[in-house]
């Protein structure tokens, strides 16, 4: 059985504006979508080369216990405009129960305008595992050892 995502919108919030959906069959994230206040609708949001900006959903969720939502950037917005997150993926951890933002930031080399209405990032509900952290004498060793950044190939 698939978890339920309870979502309210915020009061200031379009309702024309989707909740979150999946787009296709195949889909692993819903897409969200930009949801602007009013006085800034018309506008949109411009993200200027290398800038950084918090782009509102409207949306406030509450993911069932044991899950997490992930924010994931949209490929055809990073290919397309350079548009991607600055902290992918995101994390919305189930106790979470603020405002929804996406963080996003422009890679490119021209502005970019994010419309109200825009899909903007993908969400993907996820199981969460809590580990135990323990203290040991020793790792057990592997072929690998202490290498990385690289060093099980080429780059």
């Amino acid at each position: 059985m698939s978890p339920t995502v309870g979502v309210i919108r915020e009061d200031w919030a379009d309702p024309v504006v989707p909740l979150p959906s999946y787009e296709t069959g195949g889909s692993a994230g819903a897409d969200v979508r930009c949801n602007l206040a009013a006085e800034d609708r018309a506008a949109g949001l411009t993200v200027g080369p290398g800038e950084r900006r918090l782009v509102p959903t409207g949306l406030r969720v509450e993911i069932p216990e044991a899950h997490e939502i992930q924010v994931r950037p949209r490929s055809g917005l990073a290919l397309k405009h350079g548009i991607t997150l600055a902290n992918p993926p995101g994390t919305i951890d189930a106790d979470y129960r603020g405002p929804l933002g996406v963080i996003v930031v422009n890679l490119g080399s021209d502005p970019y305008t994010i419309r109200h209405g825009d899909r903007i990032a993908q969400l993907v509900v996820a199981p969460v595992v809590r580990a135990t952290f323990a203290e040991v004498a020793a790792l057990t060793k592997t072929p690998r050892g202490a290498g990385g950044f690289g060093s099980t190939g080429h780059g």
